[in-house]
């Protein structure tokens, strides 16, 4: 007996090492799963964040970009850029033209305002008291409001200079010559809160500054989106007050709490950068990533401890689990290299678009001596640019068809443009340049209507030639009815894409000219370079070359 209890107590001692050495194993195996997943979770919605708060910059400096020679003093500065700013789709509440104002201008601005049919066309301070216009410094003055209704017109005419918050926020992009943003603060008198971002417009002859386009902004789908089934709860830190929150509910509310709330402190802190500025996110767990850990350890535990029997089995699928559990973890942590390789190549692709928009509004505006016409040309090659990247979106970033490149909302009078030619996928490069190539074509395309009294028939068409490695893309552009004489010329901007981007950017060669009847932009490049190596393929659908039939000498001719 004694030497039964003996082994008996052995085994249990054995049972009781081996059950606790196994708790232990699976409670920081499942510990380290849940920190994992919380920790990915928390890292998605801070660059989520991040995006959106670097989309809605880009809108500030883009639409402060677009004014040319502004003048300070009248009231609808917005309305050329009212297709543009919705153009980006961004959520923002308001949007004002704020002009920088001397004093002796003041009497200007409110025949301006007047004229446009703003309700109350005196310039007042931002509370609605009268102003002292003895003093020689400029006043920063709302001339104009987007979108235009009952509340927000009547935001014009008033001096923010002396707006505790939106004054600051002024001076400072003032001070830094950059878009700055405000602290939070309610929007449009009891409106939601929110943040103002201030774009400085810079004259075009000086450095100085002539005003302000200001986009404000929902803090809480902004920053402050909380999922009922997220793993954690986000706050902003206060910026205008030290050791206070910002929290947003179910239905958007803000709310200010003090720091830590019942001695919990957060997780993470994140930061985000917005208008020169930075946030601070901190990230609360809603459930403790602990808790499924020590109870899966608990229950190791005991049944260690009831049989040997029972201990080894369980031993067993303890083992089995670990593996199973390190699998899981190496293929997680696979996945978000992956998820980290892919968030790097969009921001490379998003730079390359940035970068070729930055350089049609630069040229555009640089060498358009008519503003009209430079702002039509300037939104047309901006949504060529965006109807090339929502197709380049649908197929992720897989290629296209040449022909939906073709579609009415992206090439002015596409449906007077006859379009010939086997429907190739097109790189993505090369979807970008020939986007705006047919673009280019297709605005001057209308110009000699007043002159010959009808509109030129075009044609579009392209065939591939030769196979293989000598397979070559040629395309061609043929006005009919136009001529020298009745075609407009090309712009520098266009020019320089017709003849040396888009040629450089295919590896090939291109040429116009005019005929006796027609105008005709010819451009040849290696196949290659054209179309999506990956969709041909994959499926093999590339029209190939159309190959004469021979007919047998018995046939009539």
């Amino acid at each position: 007996m004694v030497r039964l209890g003996f082994i008996i107590g052995l085994i249990a001692i054995i049972g009781v090492v081996l059950s606790g050495f196994s708790a232990s194993r699976v409670y920081e195996q499942e510990a380290a799963i849940q920190r994992i997943a919380l920790g990915r979770a928390i890292d998605v919605h801070a660059s989520q964040v991040q995006d959106r708060l670097t989309e809605r910059e880009l809108l500030g400096r883009v639409a402060s970009g677009l004014f040319r020679k502004p003048s300070v003093i009248k009231a609808d500065m917005l309305q050329p850029l009212r297709s543009s700013i919705y153009t980006f789709k961004t959520d923002f509440v308001l949007a004002t033209w704020v002009a920088r104002l001397k004093p002796e201008e003041v009497p200007a601005a409110e025949a301006e305002l007047t004229k446009a049919g703003f309700p109350d066309p005196a310039v007042r301070d931002y509370d609605g008291k009268p102003l002292d216009l003895s003093s020689p410094v400029p006043l920063d003055v709302v001339m104009d409001v987007e979108p235009r209704n009952a509340e927000t017109m009547a935001l014009t005419g008033r001096m923010l200079d002396h707006d505790p918050v939106l004054g600051r926020t002024f001076a400072q992009a003032l001070a830094e010559g950059q878009p700055h943003v405000s602290d939070p603060v309610p929007l449009t008198g009891s409106g939601p809160v929110g943040v103002v971002l201030a774009a400085p417009v810079m004259n075009t002859d000086s450095s100085d500054i002539v005003g302000f386009v200001t986009f404000s902004y929902k803090l809480a789908t902004l920053m402050l989106t909380n999922d009922d089934l997220s793993l954690f709860s986000v706050v902003l830190k206060d910026p205008s007050r030290e050791g206070y929150e910002l929290l947003a509910d179910e239905s958007g509310e803000i709310t200010s709490r003090a720091a830590h709330p019942e001695g919990a402190n957060p997780i993470i802190v994140r930061t985000v950068t917005f208008g020169n500025r930075d946030w601070s996110l901190a990230y609360y767990p809603k459930i403790d990533p602990y808790d499924r850990a020590q109870k899966m350890a608990l229950i190791i535990g005991l049944a260690g401890l009831a049989l040997t029997l029972i201990v080894c089995g369980l031993f067993g699928y303890v083992s089995y689990s670990n593996i199973r559990l390190r699998r899981e973890i190496q293929m997680r942590i696979g996945f978000e290299r992956r998820l980290t390789a892919v968030i790097d190549e969009l921001n490379h692709r998003v730079k390359n678009i940035l970068a070729v928009i930055q350089s049609i509004v630069t040229r555009t505006l640089r060498h358009g001596s008519d503003l009209d016409v430079a702002r039509e040309l300037l939104i047309g090659r901006i949504h060529a640019m965006s109807n090339v990247v929502s197709l380049l979106s649908d197929s992720q970033w897989q290629g296209v068809m040449l022909k939906g490149l073709f579609e009415g909302r992206a090439i002015p009078h596409a449906d007077r443009i006859e379009v010939d030619g086997p429907d190739i996928a097109v790189s993505a490069r090369a979807a970008q340049s020939l986007s705006l190539l047919f673009f280019e074509l297709a605005s001057h395309s209308d110009e000699g209507l007043a002159v010959v009294g009808k509109h030129p028939r075009v044609v579009a068409s392209w065939t591939v030639t030769g196979e293989a490695k000598d397979a070559t893309f040629h395309f061609r552009w043929e006005e009919f009815n136009t001529s020298a004489a009745t075609r407009r010329p090309d712009s520098e901007f266009g020019i320089i894409l017709l003849d040396r981007v888009a040629p450089e950017a295919l590896g090939g060669t291109s040429k116009r000219y005019f005929t006796d009847v027609s105008y005709v932009y010819e451009l040849t490049a290696p196949l290659d370079t054209v179309v999506d190596v990956n969709e041909r393929d994959r499926t093999g659908q590339i029209t190939a070359p159309v190959r004469p039939i021979r007919k047998s000498p018995k046939q009539p001719r």
